[in-house]
């Protein structure tokens, strides 16, 4: 489990192509401090194990599900990447509960100066949308942030000057793809309001608003 508190920026030193796989090599500095094989550091937000470390470098392999499901598509040599190892037990909460299993892939549509803070647009898939909420919580390339508005298709949020200096964000641009990951307990309390619900090949899917209803939330 991670919180969406981005320890460092990362670069990718090397990737090693399979037909429908990656290997990565990381480069750090701070999450080395504990690192061992068998730990699990977010990349840009995706779950990853280190599979060899030497030399503030980690190795991990990137399966066709995650490279399906996230920018790593794209990923190059020498990219700058969020970094947060695993949460311990002993650790403070500074953000959200954050899995590492990123959902889908949205695109930045504005990023506009507002005074202290950089306010980004990203559009987003319904798949995504349909568990954004005004004011909850969402992990952009691994990093826990607030939602400020949203639309049908898109949703807002508010950068600080540590944040962006501190995450890739800071040199995110209009078209730039991020990975996104939504609030682990919206996708859970879906589930089990849907257990029972006919499958969507048989019955069209029931909106959000009518399973709130129909369960005794609204």
């Amino acid at each position: 489990m991670f919180t969406g508190i981005i320890e460092e920026i990362g670069r990718v030193e090397n990737i090693k192509k399979g037909p429908k796989s990656l290997a990565i090599t990381i480069r750090g500095k701070k999450i080395f401090d504990d690192l061992k094989i068998g730990d699990s550091v977010a990349v840009n937000g995706v779950c990853l194990t280190a599979t060899t470390i030497g030399n503030d470098v980690f190795t991990a392999d990137v399966m066709p599900e995650s490279i399906k499901m996230t920018t790593f598509t794209n990923l190059k040599v020498h990219q700058p990447v969020n970094l947060e190892r695993a949460m311990p037990a002993s650790g403070r909460f500074g953000g959200h509960i954050v899995a590492g299993h990123v959902d889908g892939t949205g695109r930045i549509i504005n990023r506009e100066q507002t005074d202290n803070a950089v306010i980004f647009t990203i559009d987003a898939p319904t798949s995504v949308m349909d568990y954004v909420i005004y004011k909850g919580s969402i992990t952009i390339n691994g990093i826990s942030l607030t939602i400020m508005r949203r639309t049908d298709s898109s949703f807002s949020v508010s950068i600080i000057p540590h944040t962006l200096s501190e995450t890739v964000l800071g040199t995110a641009h209009i078209g730039t793809e991020v990975n996104l990951e939504t609030d682990i307990a919206g996708r859970y309390i879906r589930h089990f309001m849907n257990v029972g619900v006919e499958s969507t090949e048989n019955k069209e899917e029931k909106s959000m608003h009518s399973l709130l209803v129909e369960n005794g939330f609204i």
